[in-house]
């Protein structure tokens, strides 16, 4: 969601098309980039493809693996270091959930092909906007439970949990049933995280729309652009 809003924004999609070619990964993952209708409302979806044998054997990629790929890939040194802090974020959450040293988590979901991509492409055209401020609003979550690779997790999931009391970001709950904040979305959230409040008053330059995948009321999340700044 985050990529597609960012792309719906007005992020270089070439830029980031030359990015994701770089990682030298093309046998791992596709991607497409489509317009597609959200409750009458125009979104971006940003869709990775797995290949059929690499849903059933994932790479297990730890930290250093995935900062590797990150360090060749053709972007920008301020795009690798963003990329790098968000996984970071992510694999010390999940060190702390499962008690072990940050170098042995082994990245299955978040650090599969898949989230490598999405991380990597929102750093890439965070980058290209390069805005000023961030200005984040509440977070909402859902209820219930969810399926993972460690089995059945209550909402929001542990990594989530650890993640959003480190950085003390604020959450309020939605009756929505099921996942709404990943780790990726949390880490993302964190890496950029301030306390700075969105004024009260501000003139909006530009909409972006990006859409999610879960069949939820209202599955976009919006980026606004105002003035030099973004609200997300």
């Amino acid at each position: 969601m985050s990529v597609g809003a960012l792309l719906d924004l007005g992020a270089d999609r070439e830029l980031l098309d030359k990015a994701l070619l770089s990682m030298k990964l093309d046998n791992e993952f596709k991607y497409n980039i489509t317009k597609q209708m959200v409750n009458a409302i125009s979104a971006t979806d940003f869709e990775v493809i797995l290949p059929h044998h690499t849903h059933h054997h994932h790479k297990h990629r730890n930290l250093d693996d995935v900062y590797e790929i990150i360090n060749k890939a053709e972007i920008t040194l301020n795009a690798k270091e963003l990329a790098k802090k968000i996984f970071k974020i992510v694999a010390e959450a999940e060190s702390k959930v499962h008690n072990k040293d940050i170098l042995q988590i082994h990245f299955h979901e978040i650090g599969a092909i898949d989230s490598i991509v999405d991380i990597v492409s929102f750093a890439v055209l965070y980058d290209n906007l390069n805005p000023n401020k961030v200005y984040f609003s509440t977070l909402t979550e859902g209820q219930g439970s969810v399926m993972c690779q460690h089995g059945e997790l209550s909402v929001p999931v542990p990594a989530v949990c650890e993640i959003l009391s480190k950085y003390q970001i604020l959450i309020r709950i939605s009756d929505n049933q099921g996942e709404m904040i990943t780790p990726t979305g949390a880490a993302i959230v964190a890496a950029l995280f301030n306390e700075e409040k969105l004024p009260n008053e501000f003139i909006i330059e530009k909409v972006g729309y990006g859409k999610g995948k879960r069949l939820y009321k209202n599955p976009v999340l919006r980026v606004m652009k105002i003035k030099e700044n973004l609200c997300i």
